[in-house]
């Protein structure tokens, strides 16, 4: 015989690992080890055969490799003695599972035990079958198993009703054999074998309508008595646990009668009363009665029943908010969110103390009590809700702050009474926690400011005392601060718009100028915080006329700024303040009363015509405040017809602003147009029409549009001309030449020569993607254009969820089919197209134009590219 063949003991390869102090000198043992093993396994060792194989179940639970000592299992369950049946059949559990080929050769040796006379090895099998059974074992030994249902000894019994429950899972086809035997199994007078017929006959309902109906009718009564008779039983030593009998059964009972009482009147009337006593007799002194509670409460929340218990369950619950341990009080949370659906009126009498758990030192209870305080929130309760929660706001951690503040903002803007309370509201988060506010938050914040105009004075007011009085600098705050007082700055000064509730306020001229001073000054002022500085200084400069020399020094310091957005804004509101005084007051009046739908649609949940978009994104704005429709501002930065300044004579944006005709503009002479050096960056800006380079920078005065992606772009009233002059397309051809300072140069055409042909233009291309438009006329109707777009992946990753927006002016109306597809394979192989039409009302007088918008995911990744279409042919 090998002399390694018996190994070392098990005891003692165990002691020799644990004195590993090193991961090498672990292996090393185990390849010894191993080695000993599979010696023994080619020597046919039976002596030490259960010794090798219980050294290799600890191998394997180390994580090693044992894959060749399968078959000794196999060996070890054929042998006749229990002892070596033990080890190979606790081998077989812990080596293999359900899909490992080996299993087939075993159905044999089990079915064998499952027969045999001596109980132990029965219940070896049992066990075995109910941890590894796989489909086609189970259709092989199911007879036996529900035999071995009745059999004498109880603990057979048990092993048999959870092994049943594996194989009604693997193959719920033989459920109905199981029925009848699994109701024998709810008469048991002995604890252990009910708890595996109750979970066998539930298993049986999830997976047979059939057994579920013949438990309803023949067993919800039994259950119910058997739950009383449990409820009321006396002292039992061998059940007691806490002073409550047997609170394994109970839950049992409970979950039992939670499948049964669902979806039927019936069934739910029966255990009205059981449930009832359950709840109001079970002490929660003790995790077992909490646990008895919970399941009873969930199961009156499944059933059909009456308010009256229900109400009785959420007060349980709101005990349970009381508890000291944070697992009851979270899990008591969950139900109360669920119940919140059921019985809403109920919860909303325990919202002092949900309130008090939003306060709580642990996160989890903490983030799940906001989650609920924001399900109760309605129009009746939303101000004292707010009021406690802004409250905590001033004290709440740093790490749960972000999560508090969105959920204030959103519960402030959806409930809302009036424009008044909103914005105080959004006063006092900005002041408390305006680094946390997302960048849509207080978007929507000015545009509601923009659309209250008898709140004007109010709010400018407002801003600047939460300015002055604020402990530290917020964000947001200063953003939307520095915005109105460059709307509002004479407001502020002359106290126009006071109202009753306002305490006087003395600020000069000066003092509304230092606001916008501080915030350019500041050094962690980002880029957006001090371009919006710099535009209100702009707006101030022609409302608060004494300072328009402070204004302008203050202008000029940046105009050596490394920051070239800061720089060219310099450049260009210097030249304004400085050569160009006669236009400024046109180009800094107050903006025009905001269209809440026109300037953020996407987030009032408008779309109007003249906006196209394939998946339509809404987002709410408080109540009372406008939803009438208009376009998207992020997508269309182009003219309106509906907001005119008092200059305009009524076409397009340069008309609205400056009161040009363009369609009607006469050549004009070299000696009468401004002149266009390199180093007048102000004329280059305000010059449309050449064609920028393709990697051209876009104006300072679009920051908003090309950063930020918001409707400030559009808010400061002077990022609009520089937006007509910037192509995010390198296919972009020229457009006239209108230099806004200088007149109007002459008008290039570009249609082909007999005015019929339409050729394919590149709209857009980018480093990842290219966007081509094919068009075709429909018969009879020369104002409508059909644009077949096709998209190409110019780069190797995929595109998924691709997604293709579009907006037109007003002139034109604009729709969109469905995309043929929301995949777009990498390296162009494959394509999209869309299908778009496009109606000019004003045929023959305005060309297409367009702006686009995609988004799409890259790697799980949200990328979105925008641009705009100016060079379609002119004969459309």
């Amino acid at each position: 015989m090998n002399p390694f063949s018996s190994g070392t003991r098990l005891r003692d390869m165990i002691r020799a690992i644990r004195a590993c102090k090193t991961a090498a000198e672990e292996r090393a043992v185990i390849r010894k080890e191993c080695a000993a093993i599979r010696a023994a396994i080619d020597e046919n060792d039976h002596d030490y055969r259960h010794r090798n194989l219980a050294k290799l179940m600890f191998i394997h639970m180390l994580g090693y490799p044992t894959h060749f000592g399968q078959m000794e299992c196999l060996k070890l369950i054929a042998s006749a003695g229990f002892p070596e049946k033990r080890i190979g059949y606790l081998g077989l559990m812990l080596l293999l599972d359900e899909r490992q080929e080996v299993l087939m050769l075993v159905t044999n040796s089990l079915k064998q035990d499952l027969n045999h006379s001596n109980q132990y090895i029965v219940g070896l099998a049992l066990c075995a079958l109910g941890n590894i059974c796989s489909a086609e074992m189970a259709r092989d030994l199911a007879p036996e198993v529900e035999r071995l249902l009745q059999f004498r000894d109880p603990n057979i019994r048990k092993k048999a009703a959870l092994c049943s429950i594996r194989i009604i899972r693997k193959v719920p086809d033989l459920a109905e054999n199981f029925v009848n035997p699994a109701a024998s199994l709810l008469k048991e007078k002995h604890h252990g074998v009910m708890i595996t017929g109750i979970q066998l006959c539930t298993e049986l309902c999830k997976h047979s309508p059939e057994a579920l109906e013949y438990f309803r009718k023949k067993s919800t009564e039994a259950i119910v008595k058997t739950l009383k008779d449990l409820v009321n039983s006396p002292y039992a030593p061998e059940y007691d646990i806490a002073g409550i009998t047997d609170p394994f059964l109970h839950i049992r009972m409970l979950k039992f009668l939670r499948v049964l009482g669902q979806g039927d009147v019936d069934a739910s009337d029966c255990m009205n009363d059981i449930l009832a006593q359950v709840a109001t007799k079970t002490e929660s002194n003790k995790n077992a009665g909490n646990a008895i509670l919970y399941e009873c409460v969930e199961t009156i929340m499944s059933i059909e029943d009456s308010g009256g218990l229900r109400v009785l369950a959420i007060n349980i619950l709101g005990r349970f908010l009381s508890n000291r341990d944070n697992n009851i009080r979270y899990v008591a949370l969950n139900m109360l969110m669920k119940a919140i659906t059921v019985d809403g009126q109920a919860v909303q009498r325990h919202r002092t103390t949900i309130l008090e758990c939003v306060k709580d030192s642990d996160a989890s209870i903490r983030k799940r009590a906001l989650e609920l305080v924001y399900l109760l929130v309605n129009e009746s309760n939303v101000k004292p809700l707010t009021k406690e929660l802004i409250e905590y706001l001033e004290v709440a951690d740093q790490e749960f702050k972000g999560d508090l503040t969105a959920k204030i903002c959103s519960i402030v803007a959806k409930y809302s009474p009036e424009k008044i309370w909103y914005i105080d509201q959004m006063l006092k988060v900005l002041s408390e926690a305006g680094n946390f506010v997302k960048d849509e938050v207080w978007h929507a914040l000015i545009v509601v400011i923009s659309n209250a105009s008898d709140l004007h004075g109010y709010t400018v007011r407002a801003l600047y005392r939460a300015f002055q009085i604020s402990s530290e600098q917020q964000e947001s705050l200063v953003r939307v601060a520095v915005w109105c007082i460059g709307e509002y700055g004479d407001m502020l000064v002359n106290n126009i718009g006071m109202l009753d509730i306002e305490d006087p306020i003395v600020v000069t001229e000066s003092d509304a100028v230092d606001v916008a001073e501080t915030a350019i000054k500041r050094h962690d002022s980002d880029l957006t915080t001090k371009s919006m500085a710099m535009i209100a200084l702009l707006k101030l400069s022609s409302r608060l006329p004494s300072c328009s020399e402070r204004i302008n020094h203050l202008i000029v310091q940046y105009k050596g700024s490394l920051v070239l957005e800061l720089q060219q804004r310099s450049i260009e509101f210097n030249s304004i303040i400085a050569s160009h005084q006669n236009m400024r007051s046109v180009l800094v009046e107050r903006m025009p009363v905001l269209d809440e739908a026109t300037f953020i649609g996407k987030r009032a949940g408008t779309i109007p015509a003249s906006v196209s978009t394939s998946n339509g994104t809404a987002i709410n704005l408080p109540n009372g405040v406008s939803k009438s429709a208009a376009p998207l501002v992020d997508l269309l930065d182009l003219s309106s017809d509906d907001v005119p300044v008092p200059s305009s004579s009524g076409s397009d944006f340069i008309q609205d602003l400056l009161g040009l005709d363009l369609s009607a503009a006469p050549e004009q002479s070299g000696s009468n147009q401004a002149p266009k050096s390199g180093t007048d960056v102000l004329l280059d800006l305000l010059s449309i029409g050449t064609t920028p380079p393709i990697h051209s920078t876009a104006s300072a005065t679009d920051i908003f549009s090309n950063q930020e992606k918001s409707p400030i772009s559009q808010l400061d009233g002077l990022s609009s001309l520089s937006s007509l002059s910037t192509s995010k397309s390198p296919a972009a051809v020229s457009a006239p030449t209108i230099d806004l300072l200088g007149g109007l140069a002459p008008n290039v055409a570009s249609a082909d020569e007999n005015g019929s042909v339409y050729p394919s233009i590149v709209a857009y291309e980018s480093g990842s993607l290219r966007i081509t438009f094919d068009f075709s006329k429909t018969a009879g109707s020369p104002q409508t254009t059909l644009i077949l777009a096709t998209f190409k992946n110019l780069s190797p990753n995929i595109y998924s969820n691709f997604i293709f927006q579009a907006a037109v002016p007003k002139f034109l109306q604009l729709h969109l089919d469905p995309a043929s597809g929301g995949t777009l394979p990498g390296s162009g192989n494959g394509s999209i197209t869309q299908k778009l039409r496009v109606t000019n009302s004003q045929h023959g007088k305005k060309h297409l134009v367009m702006r686009l918008r995609i988004a799409y995911k890259v790697d799980d990744k949200d990328i979105l590219e925008e641009g705009q279409v100016s060079n379609f042919p002119r004969n459309l």
